[in-house]
């Protein structure tokens, strides 16, 4: 199968040119000025943008959370996140307390083989990691999972100890990984929801007044320094505020080798969204929860200046009816989850390069590029260069979209809401090419399940 793309303007992480794109089977063959051999596919690209494939670090398909499971699995999740014009996504797998993280992987092998529309790679989740199965590290990263999360949050849950982080941040240093953290501190937090349920504060908008902003800050500071005793480089991840991001600025200015991303729901959303009437601000229950307006600003200042490196989408969505209703009467009940796989490209694109918040490249950079190199997938992710996959997007820069849950252009995430309901974006994906195959062209739908590959994923050796 050929495809040959022409008279885009080619974009990259560093790259601005007009060119065709020649694809042969699965990767970029040839790209040059009228490129004339015959191709089974031709896309005329004329006023577009061509870019790499959008990479979603932080995904959370077909995953167990407070009493049920998330609502895409891997074939939904990856065909809405196609039709977006992510290409890639890096999905979690869990080890179950007191079992071992290879059979987490299994686990979640079996969820994901044989049903994705795209290519995809895990992180393990670790929720406890004692000295005699820390060799299950290093086995790990030979099976391509090359980073790994731990959790501040969710006591008794997903939570682990300073000593647990300490220990997995060491292996990791010493293996050449990566661990990524969710940064909160949750034993405080858990005594802030037993007073406010005490007192009879059982809306959604308790969720977000009982997690503040300095309990993110305190996490954030704290992962920082036990990744800098352990010699490792540590990733942040969905950062939502100004005052964790300060504590990874100050880190970052000192030469710490932190890292971070954020998400579209706290360069776009805010608390406002809890003060909704009746239980509608349900819809916006997520861990970290949305903050006051103003952070948005601060957020993006760390964007453009790369003290934030990348943004995902924490995808991880419970329909409104039936799942979040599992907390009408107590906030803390709530399954915690939003969606966006699907509108994380058409959103940054309007919000940052359309809004000139940031150039056409930092937008690749912060979509794509960033995170394939901090994950182990750079170069064959995250570019458009010869011999590189051929994930592409071609992007058209004029094209306006209203997101909502009724629009058929916007919304294929099996979820019955949209966290972005009513936003218009100037911006949207025309085609999008998966390892050298159109899955989507016009809002059609033209891969099949299983068309996605796992990805085995290199040692860390990317940002700096």
């Amino acid at each position: 199968m050929s495809i040959l793309i022409r008279n885009g303007r080619v974009i990259t992480a560093v790259d601005d040119y007009h060119a065709d794109v020649f694809i042969d089977d699965e990767t970029v063959s040839v790209i040059g000025r009228e490129l004339t051999m015959e191709a089974d596919t031709v896309i005329d690209a004329e006023g577009k943008y061509v870019f790499p494939g959008g990479l979603d670090p932080h995904t959370h398909m077909d995953m167990p959370f407070g009493g049920t499971m998330s609502a895409d699995d891997f074939e939904t999740g990856t065909r809405a996140a196609a039709h977006g014009g992510t290409t890639t996504i890096i999905d979690f797998a869990i080890q179950t307390k007191g079992e071992s993280t290879l059979q987490g992987l299994e686990t979640w092998h079996a969820k994901a083989d044989g049903k994705t529309a795209i290519d995809y790679g895990f992180h393990m989740i670790v929720t406890d990691m004692e000295d005699e199965r820390l060799w299950e590290m290093k086995h790990l990263a030979d099976e391509g999972v090359t980073s790994y999360k731990l959790f501040m949050a969710y006591p008794g849950v997903l939570y682990v100890d300073d000593g647990t982080i300490f220990r997995a941040m060491r292996q990791a240093g010493d293996d050449g990984t990566v661990v990524c953290m969710h940064a909160e501190n949750g034993i405080v937090i858990d005594e802030i929801v037993k007073r406010a349920l005490a007192e009879g504060h059982t809306a959604p908008k308790y969720h977000a007044l009982t997690r503040p902003t300095r309990m993110e800050a305190e996490g954030t500071h704290r992962a920082i320094a036990i990744a800098e005793v352990a010699d490792v480089p540590v990733y942040i991840v969905h950062l939502s505020c100004a005052d964790a991001l300060e504590q990874v600025t100050l880190a970052r200015n000192r030469g710490v080798l932190v890292f971070a991303e954020t998400c579209p729901q706290y360069l776009f959303l805010d608390y406002s969204h809890y003060e909704q009437k009746g239980f509608e601000g349900a819809k916006y229950v997520m861990t970290p929860a949305l903050r006051e307006r103003w952070n948005q600003d601060e957020l993006w200042r760390g964007l453009r200046f790369g003290d934030l490196q990348s943004i995902s989408t924490d995808h991880c969505p419970f329909c409104f009816k039936e799942q979040k209703e599992l907390g009408v009467d107590d906030f803390s009940k709530i399954p915690n989850g939003a969606p966006g796989v699907e509108n994380r490209m058409a959103l940054v694109y309007n919000g940052g390069v359309h809004q000139g918040r940031i150039s056409l490249n930092k937008f690749v950079e912060l979509t794509s590029t960033a995170a394939a190199k901090t994950f182990g997938l750079f170069p064959r992710k995250g570019t458009i260069a010869v011999g590189s996959d051929a994930d592409i997007v071609v992007f058209d820069p004029a094209r306006t979209e209203t997101i909502s849950v009724k629009n058929p252009c916007t919304h294929h995430m099996r979820v019955d809401y949209n966290a972005y309901e009513g936003i218009e974006v100037t911006g949207f994906p025309e085609s999008v090419i998966s390892r050298g195959k159109v899955v989507v062209q016009n809002n059609e739908y033209l891969g099949k399940k299983g068309d996605g590959q796992f990805l085995k994923r290199g040692l860390y050796g990317g940002l700096r």
